[in-house]
């Protein structure tokens, strides 16, 4: 017999379903709302006063989906290599964020630990895995996932997660995963039927907020870290990305964020593992990562989009919507963000009619993930075009130079380190009908307003965008892919040999600028990270002091003194006297 348990405290009978057979279960005496009881092992689902079937909020796996029964899981079971594994530290280390589905045309973690080699002679340090919950359908960003601590079947279950987990450790990479706490997706959502797992007390883009202070929240945080803890100790993540926290409305004195980090530091204390979390946060608080004890939620870091935003109008010139206020002036944008953490601390934001922010503290770059591009910046475009469909290699080369040479924990997104010629688009696969139209026709909408033709959105529902947002891995032996490969090989060895090109004082940080020529130089110790981005033709870029020799170059440049005559679209990282 097996013991079943969930909490539904609004119900006034509790069965559990098992291979067809119902099997009436008690409340429990010593946990208010707790249903429990003996049945049988196998599939099953809980009926609350008699209705459907539904699976369990605290399922380990949904081998039907999301709508159908759950199985249990026997952690236990997998048999882990023997390789010790302690974790690695997140400061210093360089991450790269990878969708199961699109990284491989098998779309599998089986087929993604095949190509881990790839990633280990790049020379990056974790894994980041877009959210891998269940969701409807086959192929999904994630995002819309439900069963908060079941694994998404078509990539291989809770098995196959495992596997790569392992392998990865086998191959010294750390594994960090994207998890989403502030809404489930749209389809598949069975939790309000079982309690008050979301409130009208706040409102979020998704509808009402996940309940993190109002009635019953005790037990919908306990339900939250609880899932996030079962990641790191029953999977071995290493780490955990989590989703758009600004969204994790909280009133209560002790806020969620510090109840996990909590909790996370002390699951690494007893399992003798560097464990971290890394927020998405857009308010440019620098007390998400600051240290509980002086106030701060205690996240080991936080993306930064001003530095993405700064560096992409630098590239790229754009300046719509959020980009406004970086493209006024985008190299003087990039070099703020690169001495001071964010543009926007406390400064006035254009784009949200206020100010915004305030300053972070200089001596903490690496609580920063910097990158050039991710599956927001990428996915959220109508086209899902990557950089590399406008950039030239030279502009290509000098965004990643400018990351991997950064103060902050570099951050790479998967394809970027060949320019991958595939787009990354939005593409759903949504079984009910009603939603998937309502996707697509809000897709649609949405970029009507910005001037784009419905029939130029690519449907999220059609296979053939999931086929076109998937790596073509025959690109990397071929030009130019090939040639900025090994640029971004090089560049990662630099950053590992010379521990000033990674030292995370921003006050330690200068930059020179000129931004009608449009060239940058960035000052790290010794080390000058040389950019020419100005009109056609070679350009005279002064270094500041004598140089001693030329360590990287990407295009053309010649030494002249305490100048640098680089061509148009280059980057050169050299060494001063």
């Amino acid at each position: 017999m097996t013991e079943y348990e969930v909490w539904a405290p609004e119900a006034e009978r509790v069965d559990v379903e098992v291979e067809g057979s119902r099997f009436r279960l008690a409340p429990d005496p010593a946990r208010a709302g707790w249903w429990r009881g003996l049945a049988p092992a196998g599939d099953y689902a809980f009926r609350l006063d008699g209705g459907p079937p539904l699976p369990d909020p605290r399922s380990r796996r949904q081998p039907q989906g999301p709508d159908g029964p759950s199985r249990a899981v026997d952690h236990g079971a997998f048999r882990w290599s023997d390789t010790p594994w302690h974790g690695r530290p997140l400061p210093g280390a360089v991450l790269y964020e990878l969708h199961v589905g699109t990284f491989t045309p098998a779309g599998t973690f089986d087929a993604a630990a095949e190509r881990l080699d790839h990633l280990v002679e790049l020379g990056v340090d974790f894994v980041e895995l877009m959210p891998v919950c269940p969701f409807p359908g086959r192929y999904g960003w994630g995002y819309d996932g439900v069963s908060l601590w079941a694994v998404h079947e078509p990539y291989g279950g809770p098995e196959g997660l495992k596997r790569f987990v392992d392998t990865a450790h086998r191959k010294g990479l750390g594994v960090v995963l994207d998890v989403v706490h502030n809404h489930l997706g749209p389809s598949g959502n069975h939790l309000p039927a079982f309690g008050p797992y979301f409130t009208d007390r706040h409102h979020t883009p998704w509808g009402s907020a996940v309940n993190l202070d109002a009635p019953g929240s005790d037990e919908v945080r306990d339900y939250l870290t609880g899932s996030a803890l079962a990641w790191l100790r029953d999977y071995r993540i290493d780490g955990l990305r989590l989703d758009a926290v600004h969204a994790l409305v909280d009133d209560r004195a002790l806020h969620f964020l510090e109840q996990l980090a909590a909790e996370v530091d002390r699951l690494a204390v007893t399992s003798n593992r560097e464990l971290f979390l890394v927020a998405e946060s857009d308010r440019n608080d620098p007390r998400t990562t600051g240290p509980r004890q002086a106030g701060g939620q205690g996240l080991a870091a936080q993306w930064s989009d001003d530095f993405h935003h700064a560096l992409h109008t630098t590239l790229t010139g754009e300046s719509q919507g959020y980009y406004a206020d970086f493209a006024a002036e985008p190299l003087g944008a990039l070099a703020k963000v690169l001495t001071r953490g964010w543009f926007h601390d406390g400064s006035w934001s254009s784009f949200r009619g206020r100010h915004h922010g305030r300053p972070f503290p200089p001596a903490y770059g690496h609580r920063l993930l910097g990158y050039l591009q991710t599956h927001d910046q990428i996915g959220n475009r109508a086209l899902g075009d990557r950089l590399s469909a406008t950039l030239t290699p030279g502009q290509l080369a000098a965004g990643a130079a400018l990351v991997l040479t950064s103060p902050f924990t570099p951050m790479l997104f998967m394809g970027e380190e060949w320019g991958a010629g595939t787009p990354w688009q939005y593409f759903t696969d949504h079984t009910d009908p009603e939603l998937a139209e309502a996707v697509r026709r809000g897709r649609r909408r949405e970029f009507a307003e910005h001037g784009w033709q419905a029939d130029e959105v690519p449907d999220p529902q059609a296979p053939g965008t999931v086929l076109a947002s998937t790596l073509d891995w025959s690109e990397p032996a071929q030009h130019p892919h090939a040639e900025l490969l090994d640029w971004y090989r090089l560049l990662l060895r630099l950053r590992r040999s010379h521990p000033e090109l990674c030292d995370p004082d921003l006050a330690a940080v200068r930059v020179d600028h000129d931004e009608e020529l449009r060239w940058l130089v960035v000052h790290r110790g010794p080390y000058r990270i040389v950019v020419n981005l100005g009109a056609e033709g070679p350009r005279s870029v002064p270094l500041g002091a004598p140089h001693a020799g030329t360590l990287a170059v990407f295009g053309r440049c010649e030494a002249d003194g305490d100048s640098l005559e680089l061509a148009h679209n280059s980057t050169a990282v050299v060494r001063t006297g």
